[in-house]
């Protein structure tokens, strides 16, 4: 069993930063695809950004709103995943969710169901 525990949310205005943490007690060498999820009250679960490792390359994925604005990172040396987020708009609101899985079968990185791991959350908040 793999436990993830996010860290880095806040409340911050439009137009300003913030980095988020997934910290994993596993090396995240041992994760081939890791990602960020967003969840709004009331609205599904939807993936924002992933790193997929699988056969010894790196690939990174993106929903489109946060092309440009968002990095995910991971430190294969020790077990952090990073979300750097930039220029934050109103509409980044919401709990962000570290996810992770092992498996090597992967359709769709940033779609919910391809993961086993998850954290409990951080909430992000953007005011206007």
């Amino acid at each position: 069993q793999v436990q993830l525990v996010e860290s880095g949310g806040g409340t911050v205005q439009a137009g300003g930063s913030l980095r988020l943490s997934c910290l994993a007690s596993t090396n995240t060498a041992n994760l081939n695809v890791m990602a960020w999820f967003r969840q709004v009250t009331g609205k599904d679960r939807e993936g924002v950004a992933a790193i997929d490792t699988r056969g010894g390359s790196t690939a990174y994925h993106y929903i489109y709103s946060v092309k440009g604005r968002f990095t995910i990172s991971q430190d294969n040396a020790g077990n952090t995943m990073i979300l750097k987020m930039n220029n934050l708009k109103p509409e980044d609101t919401a709990v962000y969710y570290c996810a992770a899985d092992s498996g090597f079968y992967v359709a769709d990185p940033l779609a919910r169901q391809e993961y086993k791991y998850w954290g409990q959350g951080t909430q992000v908040t953007v005011s206007n």
